[in-house]
Parts: C-alpha cells; sequence; structure tokens
C-alpha cells in the first residue's frame, strides 16, 4: 500500500513538473511595430521565424501587412537557440533543421568539397556533420557519403495559416464569392486546387478555403484593426468566438494568457478584430460580375462597362482604395442586357482577327466520312453520281473544301495549320482503329465525326488525352464527355429563343397552336409561355380539324399560328390551310395571320411548300445558321473551286476559322470558352456554355422571317 501511495506521489510530481516545463515554454510577448521595422527585422530581434510570428498573428495573411503601430504577440518559445559564440558576435542566428532523408554519393575523380556542397545545396558543416571522418580525412576517389536531403525553405515566401472553411450557398458562383473576400478567381482556384479548371460550377455545401493565398497584392490595403474587450461575468469563451466571427483557437491565438492563467477569467482584457459592418448576401440574382484587367483604369471601366463612376463605387467601395488587377466587382443586374454576361461574370469582348499569335501553330485533326471504300475511281459517271446523291459524301467534302479555305485564310495570316484528315467510313470499327492507332499528343482539336452513332467512341479516347472533340451537326449525345464541343444549338434553345421572341413582339395578338402527336414537347411549351393560347384540334388521320380552325381565327385581333410538325405532307398541308385564312377583303373585317414554327426541319423545304405562302404569312423560325451570309467567303470559295459553296461548305469554313481564331489566341479551347463570348462568321454563330461533365453547348441562334419578295432576312 505505501508502495503504491509513493508511486502515485512521485507520478504527480514527475506530471507537475512536466506542466511547469511545458507552462515555462509558452511563454509570449507583445512587439508594437515601428516604422521602418519588417516581419525579417522583427523576427530576428526576438531570435524566431517569421513564420511563428504569422502563426501567433493570424490576421495578418503576409509580410506586406506589417504596418506601424500593429501589436504583434511573440511566441518566445519559438526563439531558436544560440549555440556557438562566434554566430552570437556576429549576430546570425542558425537554427538547426533535421534533415528529411539522405542520398548516397560516391566520390569522383577531382571532386571537391565545395563541387559536392553545390551539387546538392548544402553547406560544408552539413556534410561534414553527417559524415564524420571528413574532419580528419581529406576527400578521396571512391569514398561513400551520406549526403543530407532538407526541406526546401523559401525564406521570402508567404506563409499561408488561418484558413477559413467557408460553405457555398444556393446561387453562389466563384465570382461572387470571390468578391466577398476581396480576391482574384486565381487566388481562389490556388487556395482550392481540387476545384476543376474546365468549369467555374460549385454545389451548394460545397466547402472552400478561404480568404487569402499568398502573393494576393495587398500593399494598399489597411491592416486588420482590433478592439479592447472586457470579459463580463459568466460568459464563455466559445460565447465571444461567435460574436465576433473568429474560432476558438484564434481567440486564444490572440490572447495566450488565456492559456496561460487557466482559462477565461471575468476582468480580462481581450485583444479581438473589430467587427466589420454585415454584407448581404452575394448572389448572381443581385449582381453580375467583372474581374478588372491589368493596367485598366476606373475611367476605361466606366466607359466600357456603361456605368457611372458614383454608381460603381457605391456597388463597390473597395475602390476607394484603388483599383488593383484581379479585383472582382459588383454590376447591378440590369446590365446583363447592355454588356456580353457568360455565367453571371462579364466578358470582355475580344477581336480575334487582332489577337492572333504567331507562334501558336494549331495542330488539327478531322474525321470525316468520305467513303472513299465505296468509289470506284475508275468509273467517272458513277462517281460523280455518288458525290451529288449520296448525303454522306456531300457532307464531307463540303466540310472539307470550307475547311481548306479557312485553313488558307489563317496561313495569309501568318498562322501555320498542321491538318491530318481520316476517312471515317461511317463505321465504328474504323473510327475506334484510328484513334488506336493515331497519336494525339500534341493535337488541339477533332473536328468530327459526322455520325451521331461514333461521337463515344471519339469523345472516349480523345477525353484521356483531354483533347477537344468538335461535333459539326449535333446539338447533345448520350453519353456525357466534357470535352465535346456541340455545335448545333438543342432544340430546347432555337425553342426558347423564338418564344422569348415572340413574347417581346407581342401586344394583343391571339397565339394559336397546330401540332401533330409528336409534337406535345413543344405544344406544352408553347402554352407555358402564352397560357390563352387555344390549340386547334387535329382530326384522327392526323390532318387538321379544318371547321374547328377556321372558327377559332379572330377578325379583330391578328392571328399568329404556331405549326409544328416534322411531315412533308401535313407541313405542305398546314401552310395552304393557313394562308388561305389570311384574308384581305375589300368588304368585311380582315384576318390576318403570321406564322411561325419552334422547329424548322425539311418538312418546311419540301417541294410541295409554296414560297410564295411562306412569304405572304411572315414565315418566322429559328435556325442554327443563317442561309444568306456574309459573301466574303463565297467569293474565296468560288475563286478556289470554281463553284458556289453549299451550306456544308459554309459550315465547314465557319467552324474551322472559329477553331483556328480561338487556338492561335490561346492553344487551349477549353480556357477560351471561359471568356470568349460569341463569335460569328460567314453563315453561323458560336457561343458555348459549359454544362458541367455534358460538355460544351452552342446557344447562339438566329431569327429569320420570310418576307414579300421570298427573301429571307434575320430578325433582329
Amino acid at each position: 500500500m505505501v508502495k503504491k501511495v509513493i508511486f502515485s506521489i512521485l507520478s504527480f510530481g514527475f506530471f507537475f513538473l512536466g506542466l511547469l516545463t511545458l507552462q515555462a515554454q509558452q511563454k509570449y510577448t507583445t512587439h508594437a511595430v515601428e516604422k521602418g521595422e519588417t516581419l525579417y527585422s522583427i523576427a530576428k530581434k526576438y531570435k524566431v521565424t517569421p513564420a511563428s510570428i504569422l502563426k501567433q498573428n493570424p490576421e495578418i495573411k503576409n509580410k506586406e501587412e506589417i504596418k506601424p503601430n500593429t501589436i504583434l504577440v511573440i511566441s518566445l518559445s519559438g526563439a531558436t537557440q544560440v549555440t556557438d559564440s562566434k554566430n552570437l558576435t556576429d549576430n546570425k542566428v542558425e537554427q538547426e533543421v533535421k534533415p528529411i532523408g539522405y542520398t548516397r554519393h560516391k566520390v569522383r575523380k577531382k571532386e571537391t568539397l565545395f563541387g559536392i556542397t553545390q551539387e546538392y545545396k548544402i553547406t560544408e558543416d552539413q556534410l561534414k556533420r553527417y559524415n564524420k571522418r571528413l574532419y580528419a580525412e581529406p576527400l578521396q576517389k571512391g569514398m561513400v557519403l551520406q549526403i543530407p536531403k532538407y526541406a526546401e525553405v523559401v525564406e521570402d515566401e508567404e506563409t499561408d495559416i488561418a484558413f477559413l472553411t467557408y460553405t457555398v450557398q444556393p446561387k453562389e458562383t466563384r465570382w461572387s464569392i470571390a468578391n466577398k473576400y476581396g480576391i482574384t478567381i486565381d487566388s481562389l482556384l490556388s487556395l482550392n486546387p481540387e476545384l476543376p479548371k474546365n468549369t467555374a460550377y460549385l454545389s451548394v455545401g460545397q466547402t472552400l478555403k478561404l480568404p487569402r493565398p499568398k502573393g494576393d497584392s495587398l500593399k494598399e490595403q489597411q491592416v486588420g484593426l482590433f478592439e479592447s474587450y472586457t470579459v463580463p461575468k459568466s460568459i464563455g469563451i466559445f460565447r465571444i468566438s461567435q460574436n465576433y466571427g473568429i474560432s476558438v483557437d484564434s481567440v486564444i491565438t490572440l490572447n495566450p494568457e488565456i492559456k496561460e492563467l487557466g482559462g477565461l477569467k471575468e476582468g480580462m482584457v481581450l485583444r479581438l478584430p473589430k467587427k466589420q459592418p454585415t454584407k448581404g448576401v452575394v448572389n448572381t440574382d443581385n449582381y453580375i460580375f467583372y474581374q478588372v484587367k491589368p493596367k485598366q483604369t476606373v475611367f476605361n471601366l466606366t466607359q466600357n462597362l456603361k456605368i457611372s463612376r458614383d454608381s460603381l463605387f457605391a456597388l463597390n467601395p473597395e475602390l476607394e482604395n484603388g483599383l488593383k488587377a484581379g479585383m472582382v466587382l459588383k454590376l447591378p443586374r440590369l446590365k446583363e442586357n447592355q454588356l456580353q454576361v457568360k455565367n453571371a461574370l462579364v466578358i470582355d469582348q475580344i477581336n480575334l482577327l487582332d489577337s492572333i499569335k504567331v507562334e501558336n501553330k494549331p495542330n488539327l485533326m478531322f474525321l470525316l466520312p468520305f467513303r472513299i471504300d465505296r468509289i470506284d475511281f475508275n468509273n467517272t459517271s458513277q462517281t460523280e453520281n455518288q458525290l451529288t446523291k449520296r448525303k454522306d459524301m456531300s457532307i464531307a467534302m463540303g466540310m472539307y473544301t470550307g475547311a481548306m479555305v479557312a485553313i488558307d485564310s489563317m496561313k495569309r495570316r501568318g498562322i501555320s495549320v498542321n491538318v491530318k484528315v481520316f476517312d471515317t467510313e461511317m463505321s465504328e470499327e474504323k473510327v475506334r482503329s484510328i484513334m488506336e492507332t493515331q497519336s494525339l499528343y500534341g493535337i488541339d482539336a477533332i473536328v468530327g465525326p459526322i455520325a451521331p452513332k461514333l461521337i463515344s467512341t471519339v469523345a472516349a479516347t480523345a477525353s484521356q488525352s483531354n483533347v477537344p472533340v468538335i461535333v459539326p451537326f449535333a446539338s447533345d449525345n448520350d453519353l456525357n464527355f466534357n470535352n465535346v464541343f456541340y455545335t448545333v444549338p438543342h432544340d430546347s434553345i432555337l425553342r426558347n429563343r423564338i418564344l422569348e421572341k415572340v413574347a417581346e413582339m407581342r401586344k394583343d395578338e391571339q397565339i394559336i397552336v397546330i401540332a401533330d402527336a409528336k409534337h406535345n414537347t413543344a405544344k406544352e411549351a408553347i402554352i407555358k409561355k402564352f397560357p390563352k393560347a387555344r390549340v386547334a384540334k387535329m382530326s384522327k388521320d392526323g390532318s387538321l380539324h379544318l371547321v374547328d380552325f377556321k372558327a377559332m381565327l379572330s377578325k379583330y385581333v391578328p392571328n399568329w399560328v404556331f405549326v409544328e410538325t416534322e411531315d412533308d405532307n401535313l407541313a405542305a398541308s398546314l401552310v395552304s390551310i393557313v394562308n388561305s385564312s389570311n384574308l384581305n377583303d375589300a368588304i368585311g373585317p380582315k384576318i390576318k395571320v403570321k406564322m411561325f414554327t419552334t422547329n424548322y426541319n425539311n418538312a418546311f423545304e419540301g417541294e410541295d411548300i409554296s414560297r410564295p405562302h411562306l412569304g405572304n404569312l411572315e414565315f418566322t423560325f429559328p435556325s442554327p445558321y443563317k442561309i444568306n451570309g456574309d459573301r466574303t467567303f463565297s467569293r474565296a470559295y468560288e475563286k478556289m473551286y470554281g463553284i458556289e459553296p453549299d451550306r456544308y461548305a459554309v459550315r465547314g469554313y465557319d467552324i474551322t476559322m472559329d477553331l483556328l481564331l480561338k487556338l492561335a489566341y490561346k492553344k487551349n479551347l477549353f480556357e477560351t470558352a471561359k471568356f470568349i463570348g460569341q463569335t460569328e462568321y460567314s453563315g453561323n454563330k458560336f457561343d458555348y456554355y459549359n454544362k458541367f461533365t455534358a460538355g460544351y453547348f452552342n446557344k447562339a441562334t438566329y431569327l429569320l422571317e420570310y418576307n414579300d419578295d421570298l427573301y429571307i432576312k434575320e430578325v433582329k
């Protein structure tokens, strides 16, 4: 029993002694920064490292924030031990750092100690410390030395400490969060390297490191201000941390006496950050954002962003401290109608023709269905017949010849283009063979394939090398690949475009919908947009119930009729019926009819469709391409090939020209898609948005209308 008591006393004694030792080690002092002092001069004065000062003062994010009158907490436990009187005399304090590992080195002929230390970036003392015989023996050939390896330390590196964990709220974006915390988008990505580089997506509940990474320019910003706080009766440290919006650890770090005195005491005077005014939630419902570029001025911004100086400063009071590159500025949401906006971020208008970098040399691969396997070159008439009647061959030849005009145009601008062209033969086996045997190293983009069934085969292989795939005639795919650019706007985008335009133009016009059984989606979308729209009845045989339709037509307001079908015969019949309803009799009230569709397809281009009827009805429709485009390409094409280009040649030219100009500006299509907005060429325009893992989708469309002269014009 006695032995147990003695053992307990001794154990308690050693425990208590340990506590005293620990307490003795954890000593602190404060230091008021004087003019001319730096982080390193202060660290040198107290024989501590700069990192330890930053660690004890988490509100100081880097060396540039050390300003006069700042009160610093100095942990004396971080002081380095002086073990050499010579070092003390020279005022050179060296902290002994242990190696993180060792390397073996066999001494070669004519090697010297100096050469080895230079090779391994160590001192002679460090080399001898781990090779004791070098104190007594000269260096000799064949000696095997143990070379210490040290963790790399950059003296002037700002230390990243005291990060805040932030939870993404609904409707917040990267730009709104960056603006909220006064950092750049690049800084946000540096702090959160796990964020994907090819998408701006943030999910609700996702956690981020904030607020500021190293290297952020803060020279003109004020240091954090502090206030004194006297601890009242019956309040805990947790309540104080909540009231001041900082962690419990931060409260203790700012006030180390809490730990020294064994806890929070009534009457203690604490050093706490001065409370800042609470900012409202910044989201894309309220604002759009603009990231300041180098060399921009406030005057430039007011002109480019179409906003007054007073309004800009009212929304962004931090501008009073000076404009800095990388700042994210808030703008009113209403400005979205005047500026080009992508994912809530204002896009700078970039003239790609004026931004060409001749050192960029695009490397392209084309996968087109030339069907050479089906051509008998010894039979000229048969070959000509195939080229004119086979649609896959016509598309391939049109795309290829148009692309060649674009490549020739870029070469004349000084851009060297490397091209590989392959015949897919419309075969999945052939495409798989091409993708397996051809190296994608250095390929900047793949144009093709044409057939939707081959997209997945190409995209899957290309995604492994992060190569973008440009699909000429598809708007989506059954499988998701984040490296695919779909150049044709989706039906839903085309539909929404015309419905928005009709809603904008409409005053008191009556909306009537004629849709066959296969177009219920379009019918429902029209009714959702125009709840009072009337739906014409269809007979059991799929034709229009004529009596019912005639009864719907108003004599007092214009009738706007949507026709939704892909059936050639039904389309021809409906156009004729709707046109015959357009009465302009001299006697009695007139019936005025205008025709629309949300889905312009081959049915409206059939031989039985009357073009004069379409002109009379001012037929209006959305389209992914413009029929009568810029003549510049047409003239160049005729000069090269001696014939007029067809729509496939126009598309081949436009897709290739867009691709080459973007790659000549920056050789990374994923990067250019982030900040280059809408582009337009001979008959097509492109404005891609990233749908996360599903790929990139073109949202640029045209609205076209037939006029009385049977000429199709663009509706602005």
